[in-house]
């Protein structure tokens, strides 16, 4: 495995009986990169991260993490990785430090490397003060710090999030995400899930996943200015909830969303375009002109998922 990979799949696959959960997917992951795994529900994310945190054996195909096997070493990868699930796994009737000093003993750090990391993460996550409160009366971005904690406290290499914000306040979630950063900045390499696509921002690679494949792959720029991604347009207009309703279904509109005062519409091309300014007009709005824009990572992720939708209609 090449040193500056951390992490390698080959054609991985799961099925669960006839369902085939993650379809053959490939790629790689940089040592240091903070790489973004997107998709709804159900579409094969976090199987793909049980699978490479050595907890779900992979039906077909391959994985490496950090030069180890996932399927024929499963044990040397969960000892060298720091996972946080979407679920809680913190138990309500132990307070931060006996969470810390537990996992530090499910990491073989004792005596005084023990009590250094449960002291060092008590203070760079920003617990301090709340050290002796019980895990299950802290407010929800706490919890999520202090299971981060749990995932760091033996300084693994390789952190995988699931939906590490989920439910958090916006505020809670800046500063989960500016942690985050500083430990890519470190040189953890860090795998993350999220619904949130303005989180998805300070990814510095990102892959789109949906029915169990890879469906795009990129940068956030690279994504947002791809050839395929289609003409996205802006319109200020106080009738866009009602336009919303009416274009969001047809067959050449790719994605539309609301973004506060204003409406953006993705299509394909220019000839699609053309037939959406004569749709509006038809419909009285009155627009000097459509204004092309950069499309958002939300445009971009709405086309792309209603595009392979289109696209499994039809090979059914």
């Amino acid at each position: 495995m090449n040193d500056a990979l951390t992490v390698r799949a080959e054609a991985l696959t799961r099925r669960f009986g006839d369902f085939v959960a993650v379809d053959a997917i490939s790629f790689e992951i940089n040592a240091g990169e903070i790489w973004g795994f997107l998709g709804p529900n159900g579409s094969g994310k976090s199987t793909t991260i049980r699978m490479l945190c050595g907890v779900l054996e992979p039906t077909a195909g391959r994985a490496q993490v950090l030069g180890y096997d996932v399927a024929r070493d499963p044990e040397a990868v969960k000892l060298r990785i720091g996972y946080m699930s979407q679920g809680s796994s913190l138990w309500n009737d132990l307070t931060v430090e006996e969470h810390l000093r537990f996992y530090a003993g499910v990491f073989g750090l004792y005596g005084a490397a023990g009590r250094a990391a449960v002291e060092e993460w008590i203070v760079r996550i920003g617990l301090s003060e709340r050290r002796t409160q019980l895990a299950g009366s802290l407010p929800g971005g706490f919890r999520k710090r202090l299971a981060l904690a749990c995932a760091l406290l033996h300084r693994p290499q390789m952190l995988f999030l699931d939906e590490p914000t989920a439910g958090v306040d916006p505020v809670s979630r800046r500063e989960f995400w500016d942690l985050i950063v500083g430990l890519a900045d470190d040189g953890v390499t860090v795998m993350v899930t999220t619904h949130y696509l303005d989180e998805a921002e300070h990814c510095h690679q990102l892959a789109f996943i949906y029915g169990g494949r890879i469906i795009a792959r990129g940068s956030p720029e690279d994504l947002k200015h791809a050839p395929g991604s289609g003409i996205t347009v802006e319109i200020v207009s106080k009738e866009n909830a009602l336009l919303l309703d009416a274009v969001e279904d047809l067959p050449y509109v790719r994605s539309a969303s609301l973004y506060g005062s204003s409406l953006h519409i993705t299509v394909k091309d220019e000839a699609d375009l053309r037939v959406l300014r004569t749709f509006l007009d038809g419909r009285g709005v009155q627009l000097p002109e459509l204004t092309t824009i950069v499309p958002s990572l939300e445009d971009v992720f709405s086309g792309l998922v209603k595009t392979a939708g289109a696209s499994e209609q039809v090979a059914r």
